[in-house]
């Protein structure tokens, strides 16, 4: 069973995101963080497979959260899900370890299914 961690500043966004998710009996939803350091605390103590990280969130960004996640749990993968995708920022995002940065845009969904399910076969 892959355990996900969702951080989003938008409960909505994080009920969308596990429904998705959860439809893949093989994926769990572990936790769901409101901020870039909630994430990193429940990364501590859930030990996600993988974390699904927005960019904009409150208290502490996807960027910086990817960082300290990176540092602490370097064999965790990393995904932004961001309405601010652009080469700028996935070019920030790689350098603080996250694999794939994925437009909150139409087809969105589907994008990040699609980076999850990539990402599990290169932890595995």
């Amino acid at each position: 069973m892959t355990k996900i961690l969702i951080a989003d500043d938008n409960a909505q966004v994080r009920a969308a995101l596990r429904i998705c998710l959860e439809l893949n009996p093989d994926w769990q939803v572990c936790g769901e963080a409101e901020n870039g350091q909630a994430a990193v605390d429940m990364v501590q103590y859930l030990q996600p497979d993988i974390v699904l990280l927005d960019y904009s969130m409150p208290i502490m960004n996807g960027l910086d959260a990817a960082r300290l996640i990176a540092a602490r749990s370097p064999e965790c993968p990393l995904l932004m899900f961001t309405m601010f995708a652009s080469r700028q920022l996935s070019s920030l995002a790689r350098e603080a370890g996250i694999q794939a940065v994925i437009s909150k845009d139409v087809g969105g969904m589907s994008a990040i299914v699609e980076a999850v399910r990539n990402a599990t076969r290169k932890s595995a």
